[in-house]
């Protein structure tokens, strides 16, 4: 290479005798440094974020636990959910193994007893006898912790885990078929909601104007009548069952959704990346699906979450108020409607579903928040 060949230099340079001048670094081969790990998508990415959450994991464990029971829990007792035997009726409960450390062994309390007359008992069912003795109309009277399957006559080996309700039906096996009930008509409400929508919301958020004015007034007319009377009316007229009480959530749920993805649709649909894409000749239906709604989809995920147990409420609800599930199908909400009748008498019969109730609403909220953490765009790679 001549000096010549070089332009743009000061003065001074060009008195430089052309001997001076060299390439330097031809020996060497100057790239761009290679990745060394596999490219991560969209959905690993969100994954990955989402395992480093321990709280939204062990959320995620106990769904998975309970969905298990659900499938898995009636084959462990010898019981169908619908046998019935009167003389096992409201016992308490009896698991083996935890009822030699005293914990659900079936044994119950028995108040104002005559003193004189525990010779009656049958053998070996008395455990324990109260030290406080009343006197009631010149009569003698204790509480008895009494072995209450052999005051009752039940055989040794009978083993009911979560008791029998007012039947004698068991209700382990119905706990667990009531919970599969219960999570199939929350699941099916926050999918058919969040289907309906999004594509409602996208068309608003995305079209604007005319559109959107007539498609939000629409939603503001479903959303003025109140849930709970639009769900009764619409029972009331096409009867109870699963197929009812997922329609009538179905009618007005998908309205908050749709209007928080009308809302994000505002928020990205102006963004350099959409109109780049719109100048490209993209189509309305790709620039929806592929461009925006995955920027929205975190805050979805939070409501599909939140929506599952809130369906399942929903539906314990109507079972208070005799339009749950037809008999003798069972739910968690009809179990915590017959056991809210003897709540004084049998706790343990709404304990175990208040207790499972619990731990979905909890759980599936822990999950929300990890989930919209990891589908968020703006934490990606973080």
């Amino acid at each position: 290479m001549h000096k010549e060949e070089y332009t743009g230099l000061a003065p001074e340079l060009m008195e430089i005798p052309e001997e001076k001048f060299r390439l330097v670094n031809l020996d060497m081969d100057e790239s761009d440094e290679k990745f060394k790990g596999k490219p991560i998508g969209f959905l690993k990415d969100a994954f990955l974020r989402f395992s480093k959450n321990k709280v939204s994991m062990v959320a995620l464990a106990g769904v998975l636990l309970v969905i298990f029971m659900a499938f898995a829990g009636p084959a462990m007792t010898p019981y169908g959910y619908n046998d019935q035997n009167p003389e096992e009726a409201n016992l308490p409960p009896k698991m083996p193994g935890l009822e030699k450390l005293g914990i659900l062994d079936g044994s119950r309390w028995l108040t104002s007893c005559r003193k004189d007359s525990l010779d009656e008992f049958p053998e070996g069912s008395i455990l324990e006898i109260g030290t406080d003795v009343e006197e009631i109309r010149g009569v003698e009277v204790v509480s008895v912790k009494v072995d209450y399957y052999k005051y009752t006559g039940v055989e040794d080996d009978t083993y009911h885990y979560f008791g029998t309700d007012y039947l004698g039906r068991d209700l382990w096996t119905r706990l667990w078929r009531g919970t599969r009930i219960s999570l199939l008509i929350g699941f099916l409400s926050a999918i058919t909601n969040c289907i309906i929508g999004i594509i409602f919301g996208s068309i608003a958020g995305y079209y604007g104007g005319k559109v959107d004015m007539v498609m939000m007034r629409i939603c503001e007319v479903i959303n003025a009548i109140p849930q709970i009377v639009l769900v009764t009316l619409f029972i009331l007229y096409f009867g109870s069952g699963l197929v009812s009480i997922v329609c009538a959530l179905l009618v007005q749920n998908w309205v908050a959704t749709a209007t928080l993805i009308r809302s994000q649709f505002y928020r990205y649909k102006g963004r350099e990346y959409v109109l780049a894409a719109r100048s490209l000749g993209v189509t309305d239906r790709k620039l929806i699906f592929v461009h925006i709604l995955p920027n929205a989809v975190g805050p979805v995920i939070t409501r599909v979450m939140t929506a599952i147990p809130s369906a399942i409420f929903t539906e314990s609800f109507l079972a208070f108020l005799g339009l749950g599930i037809k008999p003798p199908e069972t739910s968690i909400g009809m179990l915590l409607a017959d056991g809210q009748k003897v709540i004084l008498t049998y706790p343990t019969q709404v304990l175990f579903p208040a207790i499972i109730i619990s731990i979905l609403m909890v759980c599936f909220n822990l999950m929300s928040n990890g989930l919209r953490d990891a589908f968020d765009p703006t934490l990606r790679g973080a």
